[in-house]
């Protein structure tokens, strides 16, 4: 039996129904302390540095094993020019995830081990376009924010788009119970920037925008500094830049990290940067090539810049005081 298709946009995007039995990642399989909820595998935002490809092409993977990608999809991806362009043309919609997340929740209850941590959008952006039609992200909400008996733990959230503002009040409402940390991913103030590396996502304005609306309504929100692009984005000036508008959005708090480059993203990232920026694209494939990541030093003279920056902006760190300081490793799911 082939995934159900539940919509198909002008663009290209397709939707496929896929049923899930569990959907939240415990501790022990991402190895960074928290759990993890992907109402999505796949983002129609395409971003050129996401590491998150490498998820989708797991899925994309093990769909045609069970032979259960329909004959539509197979043909429409076969005229697409690149291959990791699946990414934002085929996503995955667990659209049944209310009974999945029932059940996960109830082991997320039984944990003994210190307050437990629930990130979202790790892989995928939860508030991507499809969120309006489909609405997993809000169900999910809710039943955070209703479950009987969920004990209080930490929510992290993580986005692009100005569409959660949509779920402003319910966010609220689970600020009241949970311990609630949104944050809007936003990488520069600089619109050609963003239209180079993430050519669908929304612009800076609409997501300061964002940040505005929900500090306003009492959400705890900030920005996510991710990735800061070696020679791009990582200047003093723009980063000063992009932290003084969060601060004068509201936002409370601007994590960051560099960054790091996984196989599925190299290609995208690579393509992006030869059509603008050459010169950059040389130096990332000697560096890449090499490694993952930006080199140490380079990685500690960001992080002192950061500090710097933040203090000078009165912006926090991390979401919560006590949350250890942010570093790459801890922020290799975030992409």
């Amino acid at each position: 039996m082939t995934l159900p298709i539940l919509d198909v946009r002008r663009r290209g995007a397709e939707f496929l129904d896929r049923p899930v039995h569990t959907l939240l990642n415990p501790p022990e399989s991402t190895g960074l302390g928290f759990w993890s909820l992907n109402p999505y595998v796949g983002c129609e935002f395409g971003c050129a540095y996401c590491y998150a490809r490498f998820a989708h092409d797991f899925g994309m993977q093990r769909a045609v094993a069970k032979g259960v990608l329909p004959a539509e999809t197979r043909d429409r991806l076969a005229s697409v020019t690149h291959s990791w362009e699946a990414f934002e043309r085929v996503i995955f919609v667990k659209r049944d995830l209310e009974a999945a997340l029932v059940r996960d929740l109830r082991r997320v209850a039984r944990r003994k081990d210190g307050p437990q941590t629930i990130a979202i959008g790790t892989a995928t952006d939860p508030y991507q376009p499809a969120e309006r039609r489909f609405r997993l992200t809000q169900r999910a909400l809710e039943i955070l924010a209703d479950l009987p008996q969920l004990p209080r733990l930490r929510i992290s959230l993580v986005t692009k788009s100005p569409l959660v503002t949509r779920d402003t009040e319910l966010l609220c409402r689970l600020a009241g119970r949970h311990a609630l940390a949104v944050h809007l991913s936003l990488i520069t103030v600089n619109p050609r920037v963003i239209r180079l590396m993430e050519p669908r996502s929304p612009l800076p304005h609409a997501r300061l925008r964002a940040v505005r609306r929900l500090a306003d309504a009492g959400v705890p929100v900030g920005i996510f500094c991710a990735p800061v692009l070696p020679g791009i984005t990582d200047d003093v000036q723009s980063l000063r830049d992009l932290l003084r508008a969060a601060r004068d959005a509201g936002a409370r708090f601007a994590p960051a990290c560099s960054l790091r480059v996984y196989g599925g993203a190299r290609a995208p990232l690579l393509h992006a940067l030869e059509r603008s920026l050459p010169e950059v694209a040389a130096r990332y494939r000697r560096r890449y090539d090499r490694a993952r990541e930006a080199p140490e030093a380079y990685r500690k003279a960001l992080s002192r810049r950061m500090r710097h920056l933040r203090a000078e902006a009165d912006l926090r760190p991390a979401a919560w005081d006590d949350e250890a300081p942010v570093g790459d490793a801890q922020l290799v799911l975030w992409g």
